[in-house]
């Protein structure tokens, strides 16, 4: 009882500090950024603790080992009846035969299968659920629910790995994990969208088919069901992973989602609008002219330069964000060209254009189409180019012109780069939320979490969920997923405080990369959650140097020990300097951010 009481206490000054930073950033839309949302998040969290507390939710039991019952080769017998499932091939993975970190993994079944087998009536194309399961021979008694990146279309090997180059995974730690396409081969590309069903598996319901089945494989493997489900993801994985704990919060018990894009079609069309931007002040057809390597490396430099010492460090990684956005100002802090553009500062029309996708593109009427991205050294990063000026243009027309649009537009002879250079955002912006007798969910309906800030029916089962997104994130924004987290605080009354947890990850790009700690098991945390009840606090997380087992991180910058590591801290906390070895994560303590 008493270690219960300390249990809740606890969660009262990170209420008290969500509703301190409440104003200190986020720029996604919705109640909780908007004035009035963090005067009431502020004033709820202000009030008795007994609004964080109330309704605690039941504390699940731990997961139970198994072994295989017989041999891989006893498999297809046993799953011969699964409904609407076909199972093309069973084999044994000898122990050694994969391997994570420089570790063997453990000695498995794999299967092969597809479900609901189907031919189009609209397209006339083949389309099924595709997946593939990774049964351990000595199983922990837990599955988990790989949710895979991009447009889906292929089976990811069945690892459930996640991070920046994991040294463990999933299924080394004896997981059963399963894979997916989502219900559409890649080939197709993004011309699966002209398909109405194929649409609605991408979004949401090839989870909801794979998830029973998935069950029914491990109990006839291993003559007992899971004890303990999970789903984990990033990106697209992570969208996955948002959507399942609203859609199917009865069937999992454990969410870990990495830079959810669980707002994609708009995030989709907000990178149109940034290529738009971006031609206006580029050099050519290439768009990455409008804001080179060097440029982009020169407004990192000026970010760190601003924001570096914030948190007693001067270590290359700026952790109080929200004290950095105050403090970083594009246009005082860049150079402004005189003359020619050199590398050494910014024209006038490319910091206009650079603020605006900062600040987040809007409609003709000003109303913003996703969310604001904060300033971070991470923006020179090697991963960076891709998605703001290739994304655009190659994955992010087809992806709103065929899958999210209402119509779609005809394939044939699609141009990406005309569509998204030549699109009217605001016709876009109406068309991801329009439906007709075909296609009759919009892509806001069918591609996102119903509501997004309502995770209760998770929580009040005894369910959590952990989100981990890169501050330098360039696709998904990582104040997307603060606007979430404090409107989920804030339609729960605090509640959520009991089972949800948001991290942000200094310098880190689009699931990993960037001048970062991007190597960590959080996992491992949500399992103990779940389980055990511990609470998950901070994580430590390594910088992937040169020798790094589970391979080198090129943005790593030379003056890092290869091993450095720091605390990702659990929002609204950031890493401050102690004091000692300004490499290791212990001299650094997770405390409340500047105020204004």
């Amino acid at each position: 009882m008493k270690q219960a009481m300390v249990r809740r206490w606890r969660m009262v000054p990170l209420l008290a500090a969500v509703a301190a930073a409440a104003g200190c950033g986020g720029g996604g839309e919705g109640v909780a950024d908007s004035p009035d949302g963090m005067t009431q998040l502020s004033a709820l969290l202000a009030q008795d603790p007994g609004a964080a507390r109330q309704g605690r939710p039941p504390q699940l039991s731990p997961a139970q080992p198994a072994l295989l019952a017989g041999t891989c080769a006893d498999l297809p017998a046993r799953l011969a009846t699964l409904p609407n499932t076909m199972i093309a091939s069973v084999e044994t993975v000898p122990a050694g035969t994969l391997t994570v970190g420089g570790n063997a993994v453990r000695a498995h079944c794999l299967v092969k299968g597809s479900m609901h087998n189907r031919v189009s009536a609209v397209d006339g194309k083949s389309y099924a659920i595709g997946f593939e399961m990774r049964l351990p021979v000595e199983w922990n008694g837990r599955f988990l629910h790989q949710g895979n990146g991009g447009i889906d279309g292929t089976v990811l090997p069945a690892t459930g790995a996640t991070g920046g180059g994991p040294l463990t995974h999933a299924l080394h730690q004896g997981f059963a994990v399963l894979s997916s396409d989502a219900g559409h081969a890649g080939s197709l590309g993004p011309t699966f969208g002209i398909d109405p069903q194929a649409r609605l598996d991408y979004g949401y319901q090839a989870v909801g088919k794979l998830t029973p089945m998935a069950k029914s494989v491990i109990e006839a493997a291993y003559t007992k069901g899971p004890d303990r489900s999970y789903f984990a993801g990033c990106s697209n994985g992570g969208r996955h992973a948002m959507v399942t704990a609203t859609r199917y919060a009865s069937d999992y018990d454990g969410i870990l989602a990495g830079a959810p894009g669980y707002n994609l079609p708009k995030a989709a069309i907000a990178n149109i609008a940034g290529a738009q931007l971006y031609a206006t002040v580029a050099t050519g057809s290439d768009l990455s002219t409008a804001f080179t390597t060097p440029e982009r490396k020169l407004v990192g430099a000026a970010v760190l330069a601003r924001c570096d010492a914030l948190d007693k460090a001067a270590d290359g990684i700026v952790q109080d964000v929200a004290a950095c956005q105050r403090a970083f100002d594009l246009q005082r802090d860049v150079p402004t060209c005189s003359g020619t553009r050199d590398g050494t500062c910014l024209s006038q029309p490319q910091k206009d254009a650079i603020a605006k996708i900062f600040k987040g593109p809007t409609t003709s009427d000003g109303r913003r189409i996703y969310s604001s991205f904060p300033y971070d050294p991470g923006i020179g990063g090697g991963g960076i180019p891709f998605w703001e000026f290739t994304a655009p243009l190659a994955l992010d027309s087809g992806a709103v012109g065929m899958i999210f649009k209402v119509p779609p537009v005809d394939p044939a002879g699609f141009n990406g780069p005309a569509f998204s250079l030549g699109a009217n955002l605001d016709t876009l912006v109406r068309e991801i939320n329009a439906t007709n007798a075909l296609y009759t969910e919009s892509a806001m309906q069918f591609m996102t979490p119903p509501q997004p800030t309502d995770m209760l029916a998770l929580g009040k089962r005894g369910g959590k969920i952990m989100v981990y997104h890169g501050v330098s994130d360039p696709i998904f924004s990582v104040d997307d997923s603060e606007a979430w987290y404090k409107g989920l605080l804030l339609e729960s009354r605090g509640l959520a405080a009991t089972y949800a947890r948001f991290y942000r990850i200094p310098g880190m790009g689009h699931c990993s990369g960037g001048p970062a700690t991007d190597q960590f098991d959080a996992l491992t945390k949500l399992v103990a959650w779940v389980e055990r009840g511990t609470e998950p606090g901070q994580i430590v997380a390594s910088a992937r140097g040169l020798g790094n087992a589970g391979g080198v991180n090129v943005d790593v910058p030379a003056d890092w020990s290869a091993g450095r590591t720091r605390p990702l801290c659990p929002y609204p906390l950031v890493a401050r300097y102690r004091g000692g070895d300004m490499e290791s994560a212990a001299s650094f303590r997770c405390e409340l951010p500047q105020l204004r």
